[in-house]
């Protein structure tokens, strides 16, 4: 599946310390703004970045609570790409077979896709991409994993 109606939003350097995710989020939820594709960097320095994505549609409303909350959290920059698209595979039998990951990412990378955010869990496996590149990464993933057969 594709959707290339969302935007990433990532807060950078915020403090590595209990209750901070929720000061982020619980704002964002308040105003009925769904999110997807958390991922958190790995701590450095007593920081993390978090990004996430939202539904094009909510950027202007999350991106105005989230400029608040960074202040609040000091933060060093919050940032946004709007030109971005999400591009996932899903299947419960991808759970029992190894490479999935592996070949998605390599058809993508030989195709000179880049890609910018992963995600995964059981049944899916989503990046995120140029939105510029979204249909034909959604074809390529088609004809790797045979979706016409």
């Amino acid at each position: 599946t594709v959707n290339k109606e969302e935007a990433i939003i990532s807060i950078l350097n915020v403090p590595d310390t209990p209750g901070v995710a929720s000061q982020i989020f619980s704002p964002l939820a308040e105003q009925g703004i769904n999110v997807d594709l958390i991922i958190q960097s790995v701590e450095e320095d007593g920081t993390n970045h978090i990004s996430f994505s939202v539904q094009s549609t909510d950027l202007s409303e999350a991106q105005k609570i989230i400029d608040s909350v960074a202040t609040t959290l000091k933060a060093s920059q919050v940032k946004v790409d709007d030109s971005i698209a999400k591009i996932s595979i899903v299947g419960v039998g991808m759970i029992s077979k190894p490479g999935v990951a592996a070949d998605m990412f390599a058809v993508l990378g030989e195709n000179g896709i880049n890609i910018k955010r992963i995600t995964t869990s059981e049944i899916k496996i989503s990046c995120i991409i140029p939105k510029s590149d979204a249909d034909n990464a959604l074809q390529l993933l088609h004809d790797q994993f045979k979706l016409d057969q």
